[in-house]
């Protein structure tokens, strides 16, 4: 399985949950690979801060911000249960490519109508791809939210009736995921329980996708 993460927008969590997700699946005995697809380079630079802290390799991360991309993510995936797209902000090539390559793609979003705005472009080129890949499955994922303020139930509304969806699972805002980002950890690897089962769920959710 390929699922990438991908939103036009920076700033909405996209290398958290790509490396979250396979953090998930690794612990659960799956290979997984990240490709780092973002000039940015933030995940590569999050495995290298876990080797330098001395921590258990538990997935591989690759960088690989190319327009290749839909040709090379699916020879990795021969080897690997799952690969894990970390897309790029407001790179139209990349993302087509990302697109093309995926057979999940899930587009992060904040608690904000400016969020749902921001992803217009993204669902532009979610609809060029759909041209070529029919099945393509996509979903919204609330990301960094307060579950109980009015600004995330409303924006959970919005989107309940949208195309794509908006999954069940939703990630909150917790400093959990800004250490772990920071130290080279997961949320589990520093017993962040509230933030560990978030990510839990929104494992176990987008792998009945694939199904």
């Amino acid at each position: 399985m390929i699922v990438a993460l991908l939103n036009q927008k920076g700033g909405v969590g996209k290398t958290t949950l790509a490396l979250h997700l396979a953090g998930e699946w690794a612990r659960r005995g799956q290979r997984v690979t990240v490709i780092d697809a973002d000039p940015q380079g933030s995940a590569l630079d999050w495995s290298q801060q876990r080797a330098r802290e001395s921590l258990p390799r538990l997935f591989g991360v690759i960088g690989l911000p190319r327009n290749t991309l839909h040709r090379e993510a699916p020879e990795l995936a021969r080897n690997v249960h799952h690969i894990v797209i970390d897309g790029p902000p407001r790179v139209a090539g990349l993302m087509r490519s990302a697109l093309l390559a995926a057979d999940i793609i899930l587009i992060p979003v904040q608690p904000s109508p400016f969020d749902g705005w921001g992803s217009a472009e993204m669902l532009a080129l979610l609809s060029e791809a759909r041209v070529y890949r029919p099945q393509l499955v996509a979903r919204f994922v609330l990301n960094r939210c307060g579950a109980r303020t009015i600004i995330a139930r409303e924006t959970a509304l919005t989107l309940a009736d949208h195309d794509p969806p908006l999954l069940t699972s939703k990630v909150g805002q917790r400093v959990a995921f800004a250490d772990a980002a920071q130290s080279g950890r997961l949320v589990w690897e520093a017993h962040a329980t509230s933030a560990a089962r978030e990510i839990t769920a929104l494992a176990s959710e987008v792998g009945r996708l694939a199904r």
